[in-house]
């Protein structure tokens, strides 16, 4: 299919005809919903969410497998056919799994309340699915448990789960409450159930898991009156309407007539059990659950009509707008409708000035899914870092990897630095004193080996694992810090974080030609082979030499005459590409999506390919980057080449479909690619629009010829932040020529 068809219909609504062009004051929102795929990356290693939600929302409900394992981080695996119930909290994309809050499944007969055993139904109470019985949109998650004939539909708001169950004709259907039940390493310490009147629960859920110290409370309210109530503690039945324990759980019962339709809907909050009822009563005040998926759609819908495209193939733009769909499904949100959440010294706050947010995959986003925030979500943006300098002020550092009100210290570095440096630099309204405040002090501490770093410039690889990778990473993230300084009149500190910035240059060994682990200051680790990766015990953090001696997005021109120069530093990076060694057994599984030893599978490798920009040979990031968009990213449920890692592997396509990607960790400048998309318009919240048209693009013209913005030549080096916050129109025109 040809997307000019469907896209003709989108001019007509924009008012003017193709041939015209955009006239962003008259652009309407297109059906863009319809090309999202939320099964991309629910096979193969993506971890990604499948279920029901909105942009941002603190509540993600969809299906939990019997099956568990680390291809399970979410919950769910498109290779898996049981469900055990549908929970209200899940994470996307992640290496580890946590959280699957509040589950909830729906059984019809005289069942056991354990979840069962594999190929054992017999066990419990999980039944089969067929995929062709299930479907997965933005907002909205459908499918028929097979074993109980009841056919099961999701719905959510930023703080409620929308449930609809059409039962068959019964008087044995029910509603498992299941608080036990979590994901990956989420164990319950203790639960509580109540049923308050015949179609009103209540109840909380602490546990443990990644997250040391989760809390979730919730309130749920029925269509239909329970005739029946039932509960248990460790699968073992209890008296009473109400049970504290450590893993609780009730069956509702109901008799159904063929077809009937049982609603539920289910507000959670971090705080209270009132907070949950409030949040539910105030996001759904009603029970009609058409009007929720549609007004979830509506939601979606809104926020992917940001950026619209215009691509020459359907599958192109469904592989674009559900990338763009997943940077959008965490941060999300945690706090309570009337502004109460719970900070990270697990005290109760209210504030209801800004919206506080969770599940901050730093190390990941960093390089591309937070600038791609201050393009499209500016606004979204300052509640980020707001949320990042409340945690600050809350455990004294900024977030490494939060989730829920919990410090995992998961992933090397303070990535919260480049992001909150970059927005800064970008704009974005914050507490500047404050905000410098915190990224020194992140960087000042003495744990991780930073005391090594203000002590000898460099950790040693004796006495701190991964430390090639934490010493790579800090050096950025100062570089970042000396940014602010120098932009806030602070040259003392400018000079000292700018050298600590130059740091990376203490970890590259000239006679082996790579980044290894430095013993002191004239011996390194033996033995050394810059294939070898060591997951958690050696210099490097899911990977190894030949991908983190590329860590100098800071300063790719030191790396180049680190490197010998820019003939050495080109060839070195050719080689990166069609290199082969064996990286051991112990190799971490993140190391995917390889093309020779860059992996784009894993966060690290991001910017690689762009680092060509920097040397003159452009036409080699074009075509590298076009063989990763047609090659290691497919419209299927392997669709992705790694995990990804709550938006990042997303926020590469959608960088890269657009025509360029940020080297730099923070400042706004972006280096050219290869856009495949053939016109674009990104709408930002300070009421600009730029309107990108790419002429001549196809399969064979994939190098950028020249560019033109506001009509002038744009002969900068780079595309700056600076000139897309302005708005405007920018020309690209493609050939085939490499010039």
């Amino acid at each position: 299919m040809h997307i000019a068809m469907v896209f003709s219909m989108t001019y007509a609504v924009f008012g003017c005809d193709k041939e015209e062009g955009y006239k962003p004051e008259t652009i309407a929102e297109a059906n863009l919903v319809q090309f999202v795929n939320p099964y991309i990356g629910s096979g193969g290693h993506g971890h990604v969410f499948v279920g029901a939600n909105v942009p941002f929302g603190g509540v993600q409900l969809g299906p939990v497998n019997l099956t568990e394992g680390w291809d399970w981080c979410s919950g769910y695996h498109y290779s898996d056919s049981t469900i055990i119930g549908f929970a209200h909290t899940h994470l996307s994309g992640t290496g580890i799994g946590d959280l699957g809050d509040v589950l909830v499944m729906p059984i019809v007969g005289d069942v056991k309340v354990a979840k069962g055993k594999p190929a054992q139904p017999e066990t419990g109470y999980f039944s089969y699915f067929d995929h062709e019985n299930e479907t997965a949109e933005a907002g909205y998650y459908g499918v028929k448990l097979d074993r109980y004939d009841v056919f099961a539909e999701l719905t959510a708001t930023e703080r409620a789960g929308f449930h609809q169950y059409t039962f068959p004709e019964s008087k044995e259907s029910k509603l498992l409450f299941n608080l036990k039940q979590g994901i990956g390493w989420d164990v319950p310490t203790k639960t509580h159930i109540e049923l308050v009147n015949d179609t009103t629960l209540t109840g909380y859920r602490f546990s443990k898991g990644w997250a040391k110290d989760q809390k979730i409370y919730f309130a749920a309210k029925l269509s239909k009156p329970v005739v029946s109530f039932e509960v248990f503690d460790e699968n073992q039945p209890k008296e009473g309407k109400s049970l504290t324990g450590r893993q609780v759980k009730a069956l509702l019962g109901f008799t159904t007539s063929a077809d009937e339709k049982v609603l539920l809907k289910v507000g959670i909050s971090p705080v209270s059990v009132d907070n949950a009822l409030e949040n539910l009563n105030q996001e759904i005040s009603n029970w009609d659950f058409d009007k929720a998926v549609a007004e979830a759609k509506a939601k979606w819908n809104h926020e992917l009509n940001k950026i619209q495209v215009e691509m020459d193939e359907g599958v192109e733009m469904t592989k674009f707008y559900t990338a763009l769909y997943h940077t959008m499904i965490a941060p999300s949100v945690f706090n309570d409708i009337n502004g109460d959440y719970a900070g990270a010294d697990g005290k109760v706050r209210n504030d209801t000035s800004f919206t506080n947010l969770t599940t901050f995959s730093l190390w990941d986003i960093y390089r591309g899914c937070s600038p791609l925030y201050t393009i499209f979500q500016q606004d979204r943006m300052g509640d980020i870092v707001q949320s990042m300098l409340k945690i600050y002020e809350q455990q004294g550092k900024l977030p490494v990897w939060h989730l829920v009100g919990n410090e995992t210290n998961t992933m090397p570095g303070y990535s919260a630095v480049p992001i909150v440096v970059d927005a800064y630099l970008k704009g974005i309204p914050m507490d500047e004193e404050l905000a410098y405040e915190a990224v020194k002090a992140s960087a000042m501490r003495d744990d991780l080996g930073l005391d090594k770093v203000k002590e000898l410039g460099y950790i040693p690889a004796d006495g701190e694992v991964e430390s090639v990778s934490k010493g790579l990473e800090y050096a950025l993230s100062d570089w970042c810090i000396a940014q602010m300084a120098k932009e806030l009149g602070r040259q003392d500190d400018y000079e000292y974080y700018a050298k600590r910035g130059q740091n990376y240059r203490n970890y590259f060994d000239p006679k082996v030609g790579f980044m290894r682990g430095r013993i002191g200051k004239h011996e390194w680790r033996e033995p050394f082979s810059p294939f070898t990766s060591i997951h958690m015990k050696g210099d490097f953090t899911e990977g190894n030499a030949w991908q983190y001696t590329w860590l100098v997005p800071q300063d790719v021109n030191g790396l180049i005459d680190l490197l010998g120069g820019k003939e050495a530093f080109v060839s070195k990076l050719d080689s990166l590409f069609i290199v082969d060694g064996d990286m051991g057994d112990e190799a971490s599984n993140d190391i995917t999506g390889l093309i020779g030893q860059y992996a784009q599978g894993n966060e690290p490798s991001h910017h690689v390919t762009y680092m060509y920009g920097y040397v003159d040979q452009s036409y080699k990031t074009a075509e590298k980057v076009r063989h990763i968009l047609k090659d290691l990213y497919a419209n299927a449920p392997d669709g992705l080449s790694g995990n990804e890692d709550v938006g990042q592997m997303s926020a590469w396509l959608v960088l890269s479909s657009l025509g360029f990607y940020p080297v730099e960790p923070a400042g706004g400048k972006y280096v050219w690619g290869s856009p495949t998309v053939n016109n674009a318009v990104i709408r930002m919240d300070n009421g600009k629009t730029l309107q990108l048209t790419v002429n001549n693009n196809s399969s064979n013209n994939i190098y950028i010829q020249k560019v033109t913005f506001n009509g002038q030549p744009y002969s900068k080096q780079f595309l700056m932040h600076k000139d897309i916050l302005k708005g405007g129109e920018l020309v690209v025109e493609m050939g085939d020529s490499k010039k």
